[in-house]
């Protein structure tokens, strides 16, 4: 469910603490009255391999965060549940008997862990949902806007298609995990601005986010649909665009269709530089992962001007109303526009993204 308040008071109340200099506060702030010193223990918890993201930005931006604002004093404790729910339920659980402080939980099954997250707040851990927005009485949510993602990737989508957009225009729909309560908003932020405008002949809702089945799912829409007929792919990420790219292969394709993506994996750069997939959707990682660590140690040590500062958002989940949230804002990457996002951000060095294979590419777009 999509709901996102922003109340006055509280825009007022971050105009007057940004006026003293309270939002820049940090672990040595006065204005706290601490209920953890800096010996916090934060468990974080990421939901998968498949996305590089995790291992490559999220975990050790927020580690990184959490030794910044704990004078170096706080411990990290990391698990990945490998799209495992019940692997995660016991990760969680391991957490909660270990006793740690807070818990960043980015969830495989938002509903599935409900009941361990309730086990944390009887505990007297505070839950803080990461990227996905689990069930249960979670404390915080830091996220993106998700249904605003999937309307930015229709409309590059449509971008891509010209002139010629029409319901004539025949495209496959690859949507993420149904266990994935974001993957339902990208969706349908995507379909409000696809619907009338295009057909959607084929839309998969893909177990897992798993790219080896998104590549079997539009090998057999292509097979049905003939590999001359599909004037684009929506892909709800960039690991199952890896795959559908290798679908299209291998059904004959040798000119892409527009292909979307999420996440801005350096494979999916390489693949918009050498035109196999039209665009990614960049979520600057170091906001999103870097608010989730604020929120962890400022729950647990009391500092809740700071808390309150983050998280002037509201979300609901099913089960829980009025939840404090963060939510960052997103952006289109198509060729042109790598220069300006993941670089820009340093989330990739030129040398990274322009190795041999891309170097006549790079130069095409002013990337040296």
């Amino acid at each position: 469910m999509r709901r996102i308040a922003m109340f006055v008071a509280a825009s007022t109340m971050t105009l007057s603490l940004a006026g003293c200099g309270v939002l820049g506060a940090t672990g040595s702030s006065t204005s706290a009255t601490p209920t953890k010193g800096n010996d916090v223990t934060v468990g974080v918890l990421m939901p998968d391999k498949i996305n590089t993201r995790y291992s490559n930005f999220d975990y050790p931006i927020m580690k990184s965060k959490i030794e910044e604002l704990t004078n170096k004093q706080g411990k990290v404790d990391y698990e990945n549940a490998a799209s495992s729910a019940s692997t995660q339920a016991k990760q969680m659980q391991k957490m909660i008997d270990d006793k740690v402080d807070v818990i960043i939980l980015d969830s495989v099954d938002s509903h599935a862990i409900a009941g361990t997250v309730k086990k944390a707040k009887e505990a007297g851990i505070p839950v803080i949902a990461y990227d996905r927005l689990a069930e249960g009485p979670i404390d915080a949510y830091v996220s993106f806007d998700n249904e605003l993602v999937g309307e930015v990737q229709a409309r590059t989508l449509l971008q891509g298609l010209g002139s010629n957009v029409d319901t004539s225009n025949k495209v496959i729909m690859v949507n993420g995990s149904p266990t994935d309560p974001n993957a339902k908003q990208f969706k349908t932020g995507a379909m409000s601005e696809l619907n009338g405008k295009v057909t959607i002949a084929y839309s998969y809702d893909t177990k897992d986010w798993d790219p080896v089945i998104a590549e079997k799912e539009v090998g057999r829409a292509v097979a049905a649909l003939g590999k001359d007929n599909v004037a684009a792919v929506y892909s709800a990420n960039d690991a199952m665009a890896g795959g559908i790219v290798k679908a299209l292969k291998a059904a004959g394709v040798t000119s892409m269709p527009p292909i979307t993506g999420q996440d801005a994996d350096l494979d999916a750069i390489h693949r918009i530089l050498s035109g196999e997939q039209y665009m990614t959707v960049y979520k600057p990682y170091p906001d999103e992962a870097e608010a989730a660590a604020e929120m962890a140690v400022y729950k647990v040590q009391g500092k809740d001007i700071q808390f309150d500062a983050l998280t002037q958002d509201t979300v609901d989940s099913p089960t829980t109303k009025n939840i404090p949230a963060q939510l960052v804002q997103v952006n289109a990457v198509t060729r042109s526009k790598i220069k300006d996002t993941v670089v820009a951000d340093g989330i990739y060095k030129v040398s990274q993204i322009c190795t041999a294979e891309y170097k006549s590419a790079c130069t095409a777009v002013g990337l040296k």
